[in-house]
C-alpha cells in the first residue's frame, strides 16, 4: 500500500498499519520497508482478535496460492522480513469512513491473500 499512499491521501484518506511485536520490531520494520505512515503496535493481538482475523498453520505454506503469492512478491522485489512472535497470524485490509462506517473489509485466508489495491482504492470516498 505504501506505493499508493499519495493516491489514498488524494481521496482525503489516511493510511495506517497495525503490526505484532514490540517497539524495536516496529522500528526495524519501518526502516526496512521505508513506510512513513503510522505503524501501530498490537503486541497482545487485541485488534486481531476483535476483527476476528485468522491464523495459518504449516499446511498453508504448501498451498498453491502461497507459492504464487511468494513468486509475485519476489518478482516485485519484496522479501520476508524478520518473523515476529506469531508468524502464522494472518492480516486484513480495512477502509473505515467518517461516523464509524465500515466501507470495506478483506480478511486474509492464507499467506499472500491481500486485498487488490484497486478494490481498496475503489472503497475510498
Amino acid at each position: 500500500m505504501r506505493e499508493h499512499e499519495s493516491e489514498i491521501k488524494a481521496h482525503g484518506a489516511a493510511l495506517a498499519a497495525i503490526g505484532l511485536g514490540d517497539f524495536n520490531y516496529a522500528r526495524i520494520f519501518r526502516e526496512e520497508t521505508g513506510i512513513a505512515f503510522p505503524l501501530l503496535i498490537d503486541s497482545k493481538r487485541e485488534a486481531y482478535r476483535a476483527a476476528e482475523l485468522k491464523n495459518a498453520n504449516l499446511l498453508h505454506l504448501l498451498r498453491c496460492a502461497n507459492s504464487v503469492a511468494r513468486k509475485r512478491a519476489n518478482a516485485a522485489g519484496h522479501h520476508q522480513h524478520k518473523l515476529g512472535e506469531n508468524p502464522f497470524q494472518l492480516g486484513a485490509s480495512f477502509v473505515f469512513g467518517p461516523s464509524n462506517v465500515d466501507r470495506f473489509a478483506h480478511v486474509s485466508e492464507t499467506f499472500g491473500d491481500n486485498a487488490p489495491v484497486s478494490t481498496v482504492l475503489a472503497a475510498l470516498p
